[in-house]
C-alpha cells in the first residue's frame, strides 16, 4: 500500500529534515552583520554592547556585552515590551556576557550593563534594540541530529523555508566531514533543499561531524544567517535489504553476510513499487495509512498499520500486514499491496512476526533497494534518496 502516514513530520528538515528533532537555522537582517560585530553600543571606559542602540536586525544567537578594560560588575537584559528578564552569565574572567537562550525574532531588547576598570572607575552603557524579522530571516531544519544512531544511507538533508539564491555562499559555510575520511560533496534539489553525501555508503562505525557557520551569511538579498553549530552523529552497523519483486523476497545483509531472507508482498501489476535505493527516513510502530491523501479513492483507511517505515516523501513504505486476503497466494508468492512492500504482522504490532522483527532490527538511514519491478527508478528526491544519482550528477549539482 502507498500512502503517508498523517502523523507529522518534525522537518526534512531537513530536512527536516529528513529530516530527526528539528535543528533550526536562523537569519539575521541587512545591518545585522555590523551590528554584531566590533563597534556596537560602547561606553569610554570599553564596554561593547554588540548590537547598537536603535539598531534593527540584530542577532538572535550573538548578541552580547564584552569589556576591554577591567570587568564587567553587572548586565541586565530585558524584552522592552514586557520588562521580562533575559536570563545570562558573566564569564569566569569577567569579559563577556551572553543571553543563556536564543533571542525571539522581531522583538525588542535593553540591555544595560556596567564594569568597573583595573583602577576602578565605574562605567555603564546600555543599548535598545530589535533583533531580525522573520521577512529578513530564513530558517532551516536538517536531519539527522547530534547524538542520532543511523544507518549507512543516511544522508545529511537541510531545507530551508526561504528559497537560496546564494547558494554558493550557503554551501561553503556548512561543512559535513567524517572519521571515515570519506569526501563528502552537497547537493541542491531546487533552491530550499541541500543534502550532503559520500560517494558510497558511510562506512560502519564512523562519526559524522556537521559544521554550520551561517552568522551572517547572506542567502538571498537581504536575507542573513546567524546559526552557528556543530552536531555529531554516529553511523551504526551496516544493514542494506534487497526486495526481489520477481521472487518476493527480501534478503537482510548486515555487515556483509545476510542473516534473514524475508517473504514479502510488494506492489500489485497495477500498484507497482518503484525500483531503486531507499532510505529509511522514519519508523512508526503503529500509523494510519488512508490511500485518499496519495490520490487514491476510496480503497483503504486502515487506522493502525503495524511496523511502519517510511521509504519515500511520496508514501511508499515497508511495513506490516495483518489484513493479508487469505484467499490471496501466501507471501512470498504475490505482489498485492498498493505500492508498498509488506511483510507478514498482526494486529496491535506486538507478536513475534516478520513485521515486527525487520522494524526491531532496523534504523533510520538503512537502505532498503528494490529491484525487478515493472514501475520506474524512484526520484532521489523523493524521501532521503539520492543515491540513486550517479555521483558525477550528484557533485555536478554542488554550488562549489
Amino acid at each position: 500500500m502507498t500512502t503517508p502516514d498523517t502523523t507529522a513530520r518534525r522537518t526534512l528538515v531537513a530536512c527536516a529534515a529528513l529530516m530527526v528533532g528539528a535543528l533550526t537555522l536562523t537569519a539575521c537582517g541587512s545591518d545585522a552583520k555590523a551590528d554584531n560585530k566590533a563597534g556596537g553600543s560602547k561606553s569610554g571606559a570599553g564596554i561593547v554592547i554588540s548590537a547598537k542602540d536603535g539598531s534593527a536586525g540584530a542577532s538572535i544567537n550573538s548578541t552580547g556585552v564584552k569589556v576591554g578594560d577591567g570587568k564587567l560588575t553587572e548586565v541586565k537584559m530585558t524584552e522592552s515590551e514586557t520588562g521580562e528578564a533575559v536570563p545570562g552569565a558573566i564569564s569566569g574572567n569577567g569579559k563577556s556576557w551572553k543571553p543563556e537562550e536564543r533571542l525571539e525574532r522581531g522583538t525588542k531588547y535593553r540591555i544595560s550593563a556596567t564594569a568597573r576598570s583595573g583602577s576602578g572607575k565605574t562605567s555603564a552603557a546600555d543599548s535598545t534594540f530589535t533583533t531580525v524579522s522573520e521577512d529578513n530571516s530564513f530558517i532551516g531544519t536538517y536531519t539527522p541530529d547530534g547524538g542520532a544512531k543511523v544507518g549507512v544511507g543516511m544522508p545529511v538533508s537541510f531545507t530551508f523555508d526561504k528559497a537560496i539564491t546564494n547558494k554558493k555562499d550557503i554551501e561553503s559555510h556548512i561543512e559535513v566531514s567524517s572519521s571515515s575520511g570519506q569526501k563528502v560533496v552537497g547537493h541542491w534539489f531546487g533552491a530550499q533543499r541541500l543534502d550532503f553525501r559520500p560517494k558510497e555508503y558511510w562506512k560502519a562505525g564512523s562519526k559524522v561531524t556537521t559544521k554550520v557557520d551561517l552568522d551572517g551569511v547572506e542567502g538571498a538579498n537581504g536575507v542573513y544567517g546567524v546559526q552557528d553549530k556543530t552536531v555529531t552523529f554516529t553511523v551504526g552497523r551496516s544493514q542494506v535489504s534487497t526486495v526481489d519483486m520477481d521472487t518476493q523476497t527480501m534478503k537482510v545483509v548486515r555487515d556483509g553476510a545476510t542473516v534473514k531472507t524475508i517473504p514479502i508482498s510488494g506492489g500489485s501489476p497495477d500498484n507497482s513499487t518503484y525500483n531503486g535505493q531507499m532510505v529509511i527516513a522514519e519508523k512508526f510502530r503503529q500509523t494510519r495509512m488512508d490511500g485518499s491523501t496519495v490520490g487514491y479513492g476510496g480503497e483503504y483507511d486502515i487506522a493502525d498499520v503495524p511496523n511502519a517505515m517510511r521509504l519515500t516523501a511520496s508514501g511508499t513504505f515497508i511495513h506490516g500486514n495483518y489484513w493479508y486476503d487469505k484467499s490471496n497466494p501466501p507471501f512470498g508468492k504475490q505482489g498485492t499491496s498498493h505500492g508498498c512492500v509488506g511483510l507478514a504482522d498482526v494486529q496491535g504490532a506486538g507478536s513475534d512476526t516478520n513485521g515486527k522483527w525487520f522494524f526491531d532490527n532496523s534504523l533510520v538511514g538503512d537502505v532498503v533497494t528494490v529491484r525487478n519491478s515493472p514501475d520506474k527508478t524512484v526520484s532521489p528526491d523523493n524521501g532521503l534518496n539520492g543515491w540513486n544519482m550517479a555521483w558525477s550528477a550528484w557533485t555536478a549539482g554542488s554550488a562549489l
